[in-house]
């Protein structure tokens, strides 16, 4: 049985550690409130965009455009897994990493080359230590992503997409539901799909309603700067989906974590109690022998 004095360092080591898990989940509760204003805060944008590409594009019979190619037969595909820079997130890294290696095995099965781009320490890591070929990595914002952090991915997955390297490019991420629940999602960003191009009968007929537009430039050169725009859009998108995921998976974490070290205070102090009791009866006992041995 451990000693008294053990005990009671035990228990001071673990309220230390029931401070910085409160701690952190307070950090990561206020940092997932800002992540949420960020995602609404983009959602009108990206519907903008969306009615803007649908516009132009209902303004050209014909569209062939890198972006849009939709090549008949897929060789190689380009992993994009959405990881944090940092861990005690519970199984958020994890999970990620878990679809995109089953993604793979599965264009694999197919006779699929499979390439490699990094986002976060955590994937990065994981993929050099499977000793995984990466054709980029982008690390050291996931816990605020900027715009231009989503530009670089962007670029680069349309870097390898029109030099033909890859026929498709899928992001791997985490959708955010709530703070307890966060849901992978496969999401293939290249080529963008014909569907944006589409309307319905309701803006068809206001469409003739408004009369006909005159583009300046060309509808094309207008969806060939559009185009990379909303690739980034959408890659910025996953990437706040991907911090607010982090930040609830994290500070639910934490949040049993310090739950954890309260159950085991209570355990400990308990343990320690009995510990100090049994030393109190043994110097009773002492006492009374060495007392009867004087008699």
């Amino acid at each position: 049985m451990e000693s008294v004095q053990d005990l009671r360092r035990r228990i001071h080591s673990v309220r230390n550690t029931r401070k910085i898990t409160r701690a952190m989940e307070l950090v990561a509760a206020a940092k997932l409130r800002r992540a949420e204003l960020r995602i609404k805060a983009l959602r009108p944008y990206a519907e903008t965009m969306n009615e803007l590409i649908a516009g132009v594009g209902r303004a050209s019979s014909s569209l062939r455009l890198p972006l849009l190619e939709r090549r008949d037969e897929v060789q190689a595909v380009a992993i994009v897994p959405l990881t944090g820079d940092r861990g005690l997130a519970g199984a958020f890294n994890a999970q990620i990493m878990r679809r995109a290696f089953a993604v793979e095995r599965a264009l694999q099965a197919e006779g699929k080359a499979v390439r490699w781009v990094a986002v976060g320490k955590k994937g990065r890591s994981t993929l050099t230590f499977r000793r995984r070929e990466l054709a980029g990595a982008y690390l050291g914002f996931t816990d605020r992503p900027a715009y231009e952090d989503a530009q670089a991915i962007a670029h680069r997955a349309a870097e390898l997409f029109t030099a033909g390297e890859v026929d498709r490019v899928t992001l791997v991420y985490n959708t955010f539901i709530s703070a307890l629940t966060q849901r992978v999602t496969e999401q293939d960003v290249l080529p963008i799909s014909a569907d944006i191009l589409e309307t319905d009968e309701e803006e068809r007929a206001a469409d003739v309603l408004r009369g006909d537009f005159i583009f300046e430039p060309e509808p094309e050169q207008i969806m060939e700067r559009l185009l990379p725009v909303y690739l980034e859009t959408q890659v910025y998108r996953a990437l706040l989906e991907s911090t607010a995921s982090e930040q609830g998976a994290r500070m639910t974490a934490m949040r049993n974590a310090t739950k954890n070290a309260g159950e085991l205070i209570d355990t400990l102090t308990l343990h320690m109690n009995r510990a100090r009791q049994a030393e109190i009866t043994q110097e009773i006992l002492e006492v009374v022998a060495g007392a009867e041995a004087l008699t």
